[in-house]
């Protein structure tokens, strides 16, 4: 069977233009609104936190569980929260702390200039050493 010269251009024809109204259609989707920045995820966390405090970076948000992330100069810090609602840290595990952010610059305040160990990210039993989490 031959396929008529007409019936092989028009295919190509609905080919091309298909393509082309593909690919217009995907980079005008992937491009905000004219006049509009992109839109930060974390801008509508009221959790989140990101700033310098006694020296060290801070930053924290919600995660994907709803528990707090917390990150001190980009090591993580475990927060656990408490019967009263507030939060503790493994640095400073005997003040309940209204906010995340409050318990994190409190842990900061307890740990001084010693920086986090890895045992600050996790609660329970710290081997070798450094009870609190920080480096001695």
């Amino acid at each position: 069977m031959i396929v008529p010269r007409r019936a092989a251009l028009r295919s190509l024809f609905a080919l091309a233009v298909t393509a082309f109204t593909g690919g217009a259609l995907a980079r005008i989707a992937g491009t905000p609104p004219s006049g509009r920045e992109p839109v930060d995820p974390a801008a509508f966390d009221p959790a989140a936190f990101d700033e310098m405090y006694a020296g060290r970076h801070i930053q924290g948000r919600t995660g994907p569980s709803g528990a707090p992330v917390v990150l001190v100069d980009g090591r993580p810090l475990h927060l656990m929260r408490c019967a009263d609602g507030g939060y503790v840290s493994p640095l400073d595990h005997y003040e309940s702390c209204p906010t995340p952010l409050a318990a994190t610059r409190a842990a900061v305040d307890a740990a001084g200039p010693a920086p986090l160990t890895r045992y600050a990210a996790v609660h329970g039993a710290h081997p070798g050493g450094s009870p609190r989490g920080v480096h001695a």
